[in-house]
């Protein structure tokens, strides 16, 4: 029991280390012009956050999947949608609260960091499925 959910944490943290790693280094390169030095050292920064949130954000979406039941592809992205959001928005806000935020500048932020969950949780969703399938994990 210790060793699967021990594979579980590091297949979720893992697939979300690789996935956030490559889609937001690409656009901190190609939109937020940032240099690659500065993408690297920003995402060796973020990976320890993305490891202790890889899990308890997969468990959390496989709850959601189960009492919702999504049949069709429109309601599981809709799912999917609502899972990663009313996951991640909390830490994203907590973490400009840590910072120093004001709550107009988190208000203000909350409304850009919303637009890209929509965007990145479906796909999201589908890597994770796939990354667990092909590492014998299963979801709960």
């Amino acid at each position: 029991m210790y060793l699967r959910s021990m594979r579980a944490f590091l297949v979720d943290a893992i697939a979300t280390i690789v996935f956030f790693s490559v889609v937001v280094a690409l656009v901190e390169l190609l939109v937020v012009g940032l240099e690659p030095k500065q993408v690297l050292i920003a995402r060796l920064f973020m990976a320890p956050v993305m490891a202790a949130t890889g899990r308890p954000y997969g468990l959390w979406r496989d709850w959601v999947f189960t009492r919702l039941r999504p049949r069709h592809r429109m309601a599981k992205a809709l799912v999917d949608i609502g899972a990663f959001v009313s996951f991640q928005l909390p830490i994203y806000l907590a973490s400009l609260a840590i910072v120093g935020a004001t709550v107009a500048e988190m208000l203000a932020a909350a409304g850009t960091a919303i637009l890209g969950m929509i965007i990145l949780s479906r796909p999201f969703g589908v890597f994770l499925e796939m990354v667990r399938k092909k590492a014998g994990v299963s979801t709960a």
